[in-house]
């Protein structure tokens, strides 16, 4: 797949500029402009680049852990399938990140405990 990096620039520039003025939580799932990656790193989707991501921690105001989510589930040990109010979701085990709080767009919903420490937990035993 050839993939327009010149447009995703344009849109990070302008992310770039923006301030998140948001409040942000660990457990939250969040619209988030991920861009054009390279190689096998997950993309975002549409004209703003996003895909759902959850917050795994939060250090500041400005930088957030997360880790993207997919509908496209997949056996494979790096995948974590979880189903949240009747929609089926994988965690993307192997793609952790450190983000810019600006790159959040829109808040989707917050999972329950249970399922974050479960989450939580998997992410810990394939990764480290």
């Amino acid at each position: 797949m050839e993939k327009n990096f010149d447009s995703w620039n344009t849109e990070k520039k302008k992310i770039h500029e923006t301030k998140f003025n948001g409040f942000v939580h660990e457990r939250e799932i969040w619209w988030c402009a991920l861009g054009f990656n390279v190689g096998d790193e997950e993309d975002g989707k549409n004209d703003k680049f996003e895909r759902p991501v959850l917050v795994l921690k939060k250090f500041n105001r400005k930088i957030v852990l997360t880790v993207p989510l997919t509908t496209k589930i997949k056996e494979n040990p790096y995948y974590f399938p979880f189903t949240h109010e009747e929609i089926k979701f994988a965690v993307i085990l192997s793609q952790v990140r450190l983000l810019s709080a600006n790159r959040l767009t829109r808040r989707i919903r917050k999972i329950d405990h249970t399922l974050f420490g479960q989450i939580k937990k998997k992410i810990v035993e394939k990764l480290f």
